[in-house]
């Protein structure tokens, strides 16, 4: 059983044919307060999957709160949350006194309520395993960029990251395309300010594409294809997993000289153009029947 929301719909069914499962939607109501009202199918199945992708997450945290905890009184004695984008997971650590760890926060709450936790390309940036951010029964953090790279099928292509926290994907997606890897070093100042400084390797004439994890506000992204451009490149392209484009960042990344955006469906997107669900149902067929 695949409990879902509304919104949803659509990833829920490409899960669904991927996977061998039942759909099952979860009905939602808000009263005129703000506070929510669901209603869970019944019976819940023993072992059930719960779909919940958690950009814009506050909210759908109350959610995950809600469903879950009902959905053991309904039934489910083994609950898997699918999180294909998974919130909270970029502070790991706490850099001023008093702030909040909220990776650590979140993760723990998380594991108390499910058995089995699945995302995808989890921003970890100090922490070797997701398992350590969230520490539940089992806890499985796939990839996307064997499918970013696999979309790309020229050898003339040098994929490139913008970061160093980026090479892993870099790496990963260059390696599925067959073409060259090289990163970036980035010095961020703020949230909206970033300065790049481009790899020792030729861009001329080059078709490039930025590999990156998250797309958020733009501006890193932008500063690496303006760069990139100046140095020769023919064009520049690029491809994430989780396209959040927060306020002007589509428009940032057009001025910036980006040719094409492309996304997975982690979160929907206008940019979606890869599908995670075959990659997903993999993963939770290696969970305990």
């Amino acid at each position: 059983m695949l409990l879902h929301f509304d919104d949803e719909r659509d990833y829920a069914v490409r899960l669904v044919t991927a996977a061998g499962l039942t759909l099952a939607p979860i009905e939602r109501h808000r009263f005129p307060d703000g506070e929510l009202k669901l209603r869970l199918p019944t019976p819940v199945a023993p072992h059930a999957v719960l779909l919940r992708s958690l950009h814009r997450p506050n909210e759908k945290l109350i959610e995950l709160l809600l469903a879950a905890r009902a959905a053991r009184e309904l039934g489910a004695r083994h609950l898997t949350l699918v999180a294909p984008y998974l919130a909270y997971m970029r502070q790991d650590a706490a850099f001023a006194p008093g702030e909040a760890v909220s990776q650590r926060i979140i993760g723990r709450w998380l594991a108390d309520l499910f058995d089995a936790v699945i995302t995808i390309d989890p921003h970890l940036h100090r922490v070797g395993s997701l398992k350590e951010a969230v520490p539940a029964g089992t806890a499985i953090a796939l990839s996307a960029a064997p499918l970013i790279g696999g979309s790309f099928s020229t050898t003339d292509v040098l994929m490139l990251g913008p970061d160093a926290e980026a090479e892993p994907w870099v790496r990963a997606a260059a390696a599925a395309a067959d073409c060259d890897a090289a990163v970036c070093r980035k010095t961020r100042r703020g949230d909206r300010d970033v300065e790049v400084t481009l790899p020792a390797v030729s861009f001329a004439g080059r078709h490039v594409v930025i590999v990156d994890d998250v797309a958020s506000t733009g501006r890193t992204l932008a500063a690496v294809a303006r760069q990139a451009l100046a140095a020769g490149a023919r064009r520049v392209d690029v491809a994430v997993t989780h396209a959040l484009l927060v306020d002007d960042a589509d428009a940032v990344l057009r001025a910036a000289g980006v040719n094409d955006f492309l996304s997975t469906d982690t979160v929907p997107h206008p940019s979606n153009r890869i599908s995670t669900a075959d990659l997903i149902a993999s993963a939770l067929r290696t969970l305990p029947p």
